[in-house]
C-alpha cells in the first residue's frame, strides 16, 4: 500500500489526471480513424483485423495482446511501467469501441473528401491525447515500450527505426488478416510526431509548467 501511495506522490495528481484524460482523448482519436475506413494506426489496426478474423471482440483481444507484451515489459523494461501502462493496456480498446459506436450513431463519412477530413481530425485528436498521455510520464503502454526497449538494447538502431520496425510488423499482420492499410495508417505512423510536439509545447508543458529540460525520466 505504501508503494502505491509513494507512486502517486512521485507522479503527482496533475500528471495522473492528465494521463487519464490523454487516454480518453486517444481512444476518441483512434475511433475517428476507424470511422474514416481509411486505415488505423498499425497496432490498433492489427488488433481490429485479427480479432474480427478469429471472432472475438477487439477490446478483449487487445487486452490479451497487451498482457503478453506486458509480461515482456516486466522483464525488459520495468522502469517504463506505471499507472498509464495499465490504463492504456486495459481500457483503451474499450474506449475506442465506445466512441466508435457513439460516432456511428451520428453518421459515417462516405465521400473521399469527407473521409480525408475525418482522418485529419483523427490526427489532431490522437496527437493531443498522445501529448497528454506520454508527457505525463505516468507509465508507458506495453506496445509503446517495445520500441523504447529495442532502442536501449540495440544502440546502433535509433528509436525512430525501432518504432518503424514494430509498426511495419503490425501493418503486415493487419494486411494478412484482411485489415485496412491506407491513408490513416500512413499518417498515424509518420505524421503524428510533429503534431504531438506542437501540443507538447503549446498546451501540455504549460499545464505541467515544464520546460524542455524539465521532463522526468521514468
Amino acid at each position: 500500500m505504501s508503494k502505491i501511495v509513494n507512486y502517486f506522490e512521485t507522479v503527482g495528481r496533475k500528471r495522473f489526471l492528465l494521463m487519464i484524460i490523454g487516454n480518453i482523448i486517444l481512444g476518441m482519436g483512434v475511433a475517428i480513424f476507424r470511422l474514416s475506413t481509411m486505415g488505423n494506426d498499425p497496432f490498433n489496426g492489427m488488433n481490429m483485423a485479427v480479432s474480427a478474423y478469429i471472432g472475438i471482440s477487439y477490446p478483449l483481444y487487445q487486452v490479451l495482446v497487451n498482457i503478453a507484451l506486458f509480461i515482456f515489459q516486466i522483464f525488459a523494461g520495468r522502469k517504463l511501467i506505471g499507472a498509464g501502462t495499465i490504463v492504456n493496456a486495459v481500457f483503451l480498446g474499450y474506449l475506442v469501441s465506445f466512441f466508435y459506436h457513439l460516432m456511428l450513431g451520428i453518421g459515417q463519412p462516405h465521400t473521399i473528401p469527407a473521409r480525408v477530413v475525418t482522418v485529419l481530425a483523427g490526427v489532431v485528436v490522437c496527437s493531443l491525447g498522445l501529448s497528454f498521455y506520454q508527457r505525463s510520464n505516468a507509465g508507458v503502454a506495453p506496445y509503446d515500450a517495445l520500441a523504447l526497449i529495442m532502442d536501449r538494447k540495440f544502440t546502433k538502431i535509433s528509436y525512430f527505426w525501432c518504432r518503424i520496425i514494430t509498426d511495419a510488423c503490425c501493418a503486415v499482420v493487419c494486411f494478412l488478416f484482411g485489415g485496412i492499410i491506407g491513408l490513416g495508417t500512413l499518417v498515424s505512423t509518420f505524421g503524428l510526431g510533429p503534431f504531438v510536439q506542437f501540443f507538447d509545447k503549446t498546451i501540455t508543458m504549460k499545464i505541467l509548467k515544464e520546460t524542455d529540460n524539465s521532463r522526468k525520466e521514468m
